[in-house]
């Protein structure tokens, strides 16, 4: 059994993972240093109108000047026209939809106001969310595992999943006007959660091979670990993915994106904890030898 299974290495292509990782960081990262994310009001402020209605942009743009709105975004989808301006209380509100309503009939369907003192706040937390989630997580598995190493390493690849995720964001900011909201912060804090979770899968097959077999070498363990438990990964992910795909095929327009954020975490999850964690932990031990 030993002898088939040292057939399998696949951490003898590394570089080809490596390759593949940074085809898809690249482009993403760029995109993010250049464009950046596309903010909705969640994070700059501004309100979001939802009416149920058939008057033209041109009406609801005349209407918006004439009560002091400023739009910036409009877009009617079945009769469904969404409105997004700079932060209106509700008395210019009124004013605003009783100048469209005099022409052609309105039903509101959603009206939600986010000061811009509250979204700075929002990003503010965000940030020191995933900060203070990387931090413990670094800490705990490093003591789990009784080895630095391993922490850094996870860390790594759930920096190579933020990547993944905030750059195709990027892209489809600037290429399709996609923006990111609440809702996708949750998604990257899931993601994160579940690309750590898969990779602990793997660190712990490496911890126990190396109790049972100390005769491999530590690149011998880490192929074989990888081996013994990619097929519970891809299980695993491809029963989340085949889910997520469903929901964001026949799922609504306010999930979308929340939706297509969490695919793309889950399947670069599922490559980085076999692909990205695991070479990094050889790579790791490698130069380690070497200084000795």
């Amino acid at each position: 059994m030993d002898n088939k299974l040292k057939i399998l290495e696949p951490m003898k292509y590394w570089w080809l993972y490596f390759t593949i990782s940074l085809a898809v960081i690249l482009p993403g990262s760029y995109s993010l240093i250049r464009y950046g994310l596309k903010p909705s009001i969640d994070f700059t402020g501004g309100s979001t109108i939802v009416w149920q209605t058939s008057a033209s942009d041109t009406l609801v743009k005349e209407s918006a000047t004439a009560t002091g709105v400023t739009i910036r975004e409009i877009t009617t989808k079945n009769g469904i026209m969404t409105v997004t301006t700079s932060a209106i209380d509700k008395d210019v509100y009124a004013k605003f939809k009783a100048k469209v309503g005099a022409t052609t009939t309105v039903t509101e369907q959603q009206f939600d106001t986010v000061g811009p003192a509250l979204g700075a706040e929002l990003i503010k937390k965000t940030l020191y969310g995933i900060g203070l989630g990387a931090t413990l997580i670094l800490l705990y598995i490093a003591y789990r595992f009784r080895n630095i190493k391993f922490g850094v390493s996870a860390i790594l690849a759930m920096l190579h999943d933020s990547l993944v995720v905030l750059g195709i964001f990027s892209l489809l900011g600037h290429f399709a006007g996609v923006e990111v909201d609440t809702l996708f912060v949750t998604a990257l804090l899931t993601v994160l959660s579940f690309s750590v979770h898969d990779t602990i899968v793997v660190y712990d097959r490496i911890r126990e091979l190396k109790k049972h077999h100390a005769y491999l070498t530590f690149e011998e363990i880490v192929n074989r670990a990888c081996v013994e438990t990619m097929g519970r990964s891809l299980n695993n992910s491809l029963t989340i993915i085949f889910m997520l795909l469903a929901m964001y095929l026949l799922g609504g327009e306010t999930t979308k994106w929340f939706i297509f954020a969490l695919l793309i975490g889950t399947v670069s999850g599922t490559y980085s904890s076999t692909f990205t964690a695991a070479p990094i932990l050889i790579i790791w031990e490698k130069l380690k030898n070497k200084h000795k």
